[in-house]
């Protein structure tokens, strides 16, 4: 079991010093905990953070009770927002509760996901929806891969009960070996949004940060600093067979004849809100992110209640968002293991001061005051409520389901003058207490 880390006393009171960590994956995260000053990393079980992939949990059954202090960098059964037909179940529950508790109108809010059914046990329901929308483009996604593997579009049922009948369809239940059941791969077809927001003609969709440090109650930081990425290929509906067209995961894009990896397709979060400003003016675009920020709250408190909530366990999301040609923003999916594999010198950049931040926020060195709203690129979005603003009452008068405050994402902000500050500040409260 990990031991406990001592405390150093300090002017300001007391910080954790000598952090123990242990990291199972080889990309950017390794190099920030190598880089964090006073974070010795260990092989053995003597750790107190762990920055593990999602299955790790499961697998270590002497991790039912984690000591003081420590850090995991996943919920239990952080599945429940993350893989697609959980999610969309979550949704339409919360969608379903607010109507009853609060009415239609704000049930409305919860319409940011395209109409989704999972496949094989909603297989009859689609096909009636699919017969009263003729010429409708659905689009197919296996409900735990990433990366677009085993994804397609079709427009007719002959395309799909031909999938149906293929090798990637089994019936429900399928024996193995040993005569013992094994359940097939489920899928979710959902309409696909056929008018994107285009840039130079190509689609994209945007990588958004969330961080969640507790489910119970909800605490969630949003940051601000992200990516659009671009499809390498001219937007077209003539051509749904080509994923170069309609699938903006790097993992596709990259392997495109003509892909450029020095120029890659990504913008920062910063220069599309900048983009969008210019063209649509800053009200348009702060209405559009602020429904975005809603989405990012909405979909948490969709699965707050099934999250099993551990003091020790937090979570670092990266929402898929696609904004379509009426700047209406759709929820694709939700990845609890966001790429930290960086593409590029920006790209790395990006995230390897995202990783530091996700660290400052959880605060294992105890050096901040427990109080901050911002620390580097992260705002606090939703802290057991709308957030106050820092004159003490809500930036805007909204209901108590969505965020209150306008959103920075895509906003500038000097990340290392904001932590100065914040530090420096959290010391001075400490002398003060």
């Amino acid at each position: 079991m990990p031991k406990t880390t001592p405390f150093t006393k300090v002017k300001s009171g007391y910080e954790r010093t000598g952090i123990r960590f242990r990291c199972s994956l080889q990309n950017t995260i390794l190099d920030v905990l190598r880089a964090r000053p006073g974070w010795t990393e260990v092989t053995t079980h003597d750790w107190e953070f762990c920055w593990c992939d999602r299955d790790w949990l499961n697998t270590q059954e002497e991790y039912n009770y984690f000591p003081e202090n420590s850090k995991v960098s996943h919920f239990r059964n952080f599945y429940e927002l993350t893989r697609k037909n959980l999610m969309v179940k979550n949704l339409k529950r919360l969608r379903r509760s607010l109507e009853r508790e609060a009415g239609k109108a704000e049930a409305q809010k919860c319409d940011f996901f395209p109409s989704t059914y999972e496949l094989p046990s909603e297989y009859h329901i689609f096909v009636d929806e699919f017969r009263r929308c003729p010429g409708t483009i659905w689009i197919m996604k296996p409900i735990a891969k990433s990366q677009g593997k085993g994804i397609f579009l079709f427009r007719k049922l002959k395309d799909i009960t031909d999938w149906k009948r293929g090798v990637e369809y089994q019936p429900p239940i399928q024996s193995v070996g040993d005569g013992a059941p094994q359940q097939i791969e489920t899928y979710v077809v959902q309409r696909y949004i056929e008018n994107p927001y285009l840039i130079g003609g190509r689609k994209f969709d945007i990588r958004v940060y969330v961080l969640v440090t507790s489910y119970s109650p909800l605490k969630a930081w949003l940051y601000r600093a992200g990516f659009a990425r671009f499809a390498n290929t001219r937007y077209s509906l003539d051509s749904i067979d080509d994923n170069y067209v309609h699938l903006t995961n790097v993992a596709i894009q990259k392997t495109a004849p003509d892909y450029d990896p020095e120029k890659g397709c990504k913008w920062s979060t910063q220069q599309l809100r900048q983009y969008l400003t210019a063209k649509h003016g800053q009200t348009a675009v702060k209405a559009l992110f602020q429904q975005m920020t809603n989405i990012f709250v909405l979909s948490l408190q969709s699965c707050q209640r099934v999250i099993i909530n551990d003091k020790h366990c937090f979570e670092l999301y990266g929402y898929d968002i696609l904004i379509d040609s009426n700047l209406k923003p759709w929820l694709i999916e939700i990845n609890a293991s966001p790429s930290l594999t960086a593409s590029s010198k920006e790209d790395y950049e990006l995230k390897f001061g995202l990783l530091n931040d996700v660290l400052n926020v959880l605060d294992l060195e105890n050096k901040l005051s427990g109080k901050e709203k911002r620390i580097g690129l992260f705002d606090l979005m939703w802290d057991n409520g709308p957030v106050v603003g820092a004159e003490g009452k809500l930036e805007e008068t909204v209901v108590p389901y969505t965020s209150s405050t306008d959103s920075m994402l895509g906003c500038v902000n000097d990340r290392m003058d904001n932590l100065r500050h914040t530090y420096e500040t959290a010391n001075a409260l400490k002398k003060v207490t």
